[in-house]
């Protein structure tokens, strides 16, 4: 059991905790395709306390390394890209929208996952393993996740209609990859 704590290890203490977030991000996905958006929605929040867990390990631990560094952006976009904007494809525009509203919600989902994808790669070019600034530069998919969330939970209970679900997608895309400082927890 000595991989579990050896930095160099690809299945390291830290990086099982990423598969669990990976994982909880599949398992949601395939929920959103059965419309149950509940289920799917639990699982992404525990994928998202795997998150924070996988991150404070790597650093008490010093198991940070730069396949971690990869994983757990790819465990990222996953979790808080693609499964936050297929859900609200599928529970709010596919519902609410048709023809040319339904396609211009493709082409704001197309833009929320380009967004968060590009802030991904560009936080792993600048960033080194097992380093942690006090302030992102843009607002972390994490938090943009959440946010979703929100939105979402607006248009559920008929607050936010779907136009308004798409603005507040492209607000967000857009906070991705902006100048906003967010403190690191």
């Amino acid at each position: 059991m000595k991989f579990l704590w050896n930095p160099s290890s690809h299945f390291n203490l830290a990086n099982l905790f990423t598969f669990v977030n990976i994982t909880a991000g599949l398992i949601a996905t395939y929920f959103i395709t059965q419309n149950n958006f509940t289920l799917a929605i639990i699982l992404a929040w525990i994928g998202g306390a795997f998150d924070i867990f996988d991150g404070k390990i790597a650093r008490k631990y010093n198991l940070s390394n730069e396949f971690g560094v990869q994983l757990d952006s790819f465990a990222d976009f996953l979790s808080f890209v693609l499964v936050p904007v297929f859900l609200i494809f599928q529970a709010s525009y596919v519902t609410q929208l048709s023809g040319i509203g339904l396609l211009f919600a493709a082409i704001v989902s197309i833009y929320y996952v380009i967004s968060g994808l590009r802030r991904l790669i560009h936080f792993n070019l600048h960033t080194d393993a097992g380093a942690v600034d006090k302030y992102f530069t843009g607002v972390p998919t994490p938090l943009g996740a959440i946010l979703l969330w929100l939105v979402y939970l607006l248009n559920a209970y008929s607050i936010v209609p779907a136009v308004g679900v798409m603005f507040f997608m492209l607000l967000i895309g857009w906070s991705l990859n902006s100048t906003i400082k967010v403190r690191h927890p």
